[in-house]
């Protein structure tokens, strides 16, 4: 890219926007007329509006759209697609994969993702598509480690995709651009004091002959700045050592580490081949200046569409929002209620019809009697007769409203139940089931959301090794939000801590050292949609709870668990209680020797206890031997429980010493775990 000339890369940089630019033309006007029809009430043409002002006549807009979008949107908000990343070779690893998870989670988490998802979603169901975007910067402001982020693009009308592409979730972009508006005298403020690529003053003079060529990137008050996106197939060559690992030669042969391990014999190469791969390039232009050039560590262009409806024809891809067929329905609904309202309103408007001087006496009164309500008319002659108001044409029009009502929702497919409104259906069953069709003809803005995710999450394992490549501690969440630190990329193996701030400890109360290598070996992820943990924790206690109540006996060993989903002041301090009692968890941690003691010591206990029972249930002994038995055997049991505790002492402390001896063996001498 360094070679290319800029005057070149500019003129290439043009006419890809503008073959972007003819390419999505006319979804852009048909996103822009459908969210100014649903969400900004732009549902009547202007020239009638114009003549129904001019003959005083009402308009009226009752904009049933924004709840039929409202249901698709707040459904994919309450139902979340999530990423979860799998190990794919042997490189990898299961334990590495759960960090992978937790750092995904720690991103979207950091940079409110959710925002830009809901934001992309909303746009696609409104307007037929939506973007957000994958940056990287540093951590903080004192540290040279990276991070990445999840950015919300607000305005869908700024980024411009490939034309060429025709993958579902855009994953083939070759080329994309996101332009911003930027008045002259910021522009002037911001880059008069730049260089351009070439190292030369960036072009502020709107006068001279490079802007006079730029056509639609300048106008009267604004310039546009473009970041112009490229990705290119390029050929680069790969090396395998006799560790097992795959490394880029041209960074292998960077790498001081892995060349003085050849050169110490450590190290050998066992192959090599040349193989594809893509590059990725940031351009910021003007239209008369290359500002910047910035590579991009993945191979995916990180910009993200969303789209809503979608139809491909003759190659072209359309986009057309949950509410594009609907609009004319809405417009008869809108013109037929304004009708009815009008029809009714004229009703006080009927004149007074009588012969030539009726209305002499009170003429003031009987002059506005169809518009003012008065205490008494009087008249002369006869009675003043009123032409009864024809209430057909009200009825009719109220009808037809009703009719472009229910065209709405069966061109939508979303009916008076999805709605929360009451339809004919009696039972929750027959609800239930109307409200799932509803979900199932609106389903594909979800699932399209979904593949979103999926690209998203896609582009994040590209990333992440690039991006988190040196040692370093990192936060990661879990699927409950919890946080814990984690050393990644490390030499030596270290503790994982847990959310409290401890390290964690394995079954047998060691502590969990692991080297968690993100450059090492390849992972592949799935998404799966459904309720939020939150969501999903309040029905796991609604369940456990009828689950408790169908089986009583199962209380004690659940009590904790169903404590932890509840939402009540001081649950989690009830579960740590119930764990105390919970006979599951009471000898949960001690040596399976000392379990199988305790075992043998509750069913002797068990048997000498049925013994007494026997002893006193059979009346054909003499009283006296019976006593003296049970005296007998009573003293046996209680010899048999301090035996039992002793012994049961004596293996826990020695279990104690074994665990010390091994913390101290492994902290001299630590090994590699995971």
């Amino acid at each position: 890219m360094a070679e290319e000339k800029t005057s070149d890369l500019l003129a290439k940089g043009r006419t890809a926007f503008e073959r972007c630019q003819d390419a999505e033309q006319e979804n852009r006007l048909c996103a822009l007329d459908d969210i100014r029809f649903s969400r900004l009430d732009d549902q009547w043409p202007d020239n009638i509006i114009k003549q129904r002002d001019i003959e005083q006549r009402p308009h009226l807009t009752i904009n049933k759209m924004p709840a039929f979008i409202r249901q698709v949107v707040n459904d994919a908000r309450q139902n979340k697609p999530s990423i979860k990343v799998h190990p794919v070779d042997s490189g990898a690893d299961p334990k590495t994969a759960e960090i992978i998870n937790g750092l995904i989670r720690n991103i979207e988490y950091t940079s409110n993702a959710d925002v830009a998802y809901d934001t992309a979603i909303e746009a696609s169901v409104a307007g037929g598509f939506g973007y957000w975007r994958v940056g990287m910067d540093y951590a903080y402001d004192d540290t040279f480690d990276m991070d990445l982020s999840i950015e919300r693009v607000a305005n869908q009308f700024s980024v411009y995709g490939d034309p060429d592409s025709m993958s579902a979730d855009s994953s083939d972009w070759n080329v994309a651009f996101v332009v911003e508006p930027m008045r002259k005298a910021e522009f002037e403020a911001k880059y008069g004091d730049k260089t351009n690529s070439d190292g030369g003053k960036v072009d502020v003079d709107f006068a001279s002959d490079a802007w006079s060529e730029a056509g639609i990137w300048l106008n009267d008050e604004t310039v546009m700045i473009a970041e112009w996106w490229r990705r290119e197939e390029v050929e680069r060559e790969i090396v395998k050592c006799s560790n097992g690992y795959v490394y880029d030669k041209e960074e292998f042969e960077n790498d001081p580490d892995l060349q003085a391990a050849v050169q110490a014999g450590i190290l050998q190469i066992v192959g090599s081949r040349a193989t594809k791969s893509h590059k990725v390039t940031q351009v910021i232009m003007s239209g008369a200046d290359v500002l910047e050039v910035n590579p991009w560590p993945g191979r995916y262009i990180p910009i993200i569409p969303v789209y809503g409806d979608e139809i491909i024809v003759e190659g072209k891809r359309y986009l057309r929002s949950l509410i594009h067929n609907a609009k004319d329905a809405q417009r008869m609904f809108n013109y037929w209620r304004t009708t009815s309202t009008e029809l009714v309103a004229l009703a006080p408007r009927v004149p007074w019809i009588g012969r030539v001087g009726t209305f002499n006496t009170d003429s003031a009164n009987w002059a506005t009697a169809n518009t003012t309500s008065h205490a008494y008319l009087e008249y002369d002659q006869e009675p003043p007769q009123r032409q009864p108001l024809d209430v057909g044409p009200a009825a009719g029009a109220l009808q037809e409203a009703l009719n472009a009502s229910d065209d709405m929702k069966a061109i939508i497919g979303i009916y008076d139940a999805s709605l929360g409104a009451r339809s004919n259906e009696t039972s929750g069953k027959a609800i239930m089931a109307r409200q799932r069709e509803g979900d199932v003809a609106t389903f594909h803005f979800i699932d399209n959301l979904s593949r979103a995710i999926r690209h998203t999450g896609r582009v994040l394992i590209d990333l992440i090794p690039k991006v988190y490549s040196d040692e370093r501690i990192i936060r990661v969440l879990g699927e409950d939000g919890s946080p814990k630190s984690v050393q990644i990329n490390g030499q030596q193996p270290a503790q994982t801590m847990g959310s409290d701030g401890q390290p964690e400890m394995d079954k047998e109360g060691n502590p969990v050292l692991a080297i968690h290598d993100l450059t090492a070996g390849k992972y592949d992820l799935t998404v799966t949609t459904g309720p939020s943990f939150t969501t999903r924790r309040e029905e796991a206690a609604m369940q456990m709870t009828e689950f408790v109540r169908a089986f009583p006996a199962a209380a004690p060993v659940i009590g904790d668990i169903l404590a932890m989903n509840l939402d009540w002041p001081g649950a989690d301090e009830i579960a740590e209680r119930l764990k105390s009692i919970n006979p599951a968890l009471q000898n949960k941690g001690l040596p399976p020797e000392v379990q199988q003691m305790i075992q043998q010591g509750q069913q002797a206990i068990q048997e000498l206890t049925q013994k007494v029972q026997a002893l006193e249930a059979d009346k054909s002994v003499d009283e006296f031997n019976a006593r003296t038995e049970r005296i007998k055997v009573e003293g046996d049991l209680a010899n048999d429980r301090s035996k039992i505790s002793v012994d049961a002492r004596t293996k826990m402390a020695t279990h104690a010493m074994s665990v010390d001896q091994k913390a101290n063996q492994a902290a001299q001498a630590p090994t590699r775990q995971g």
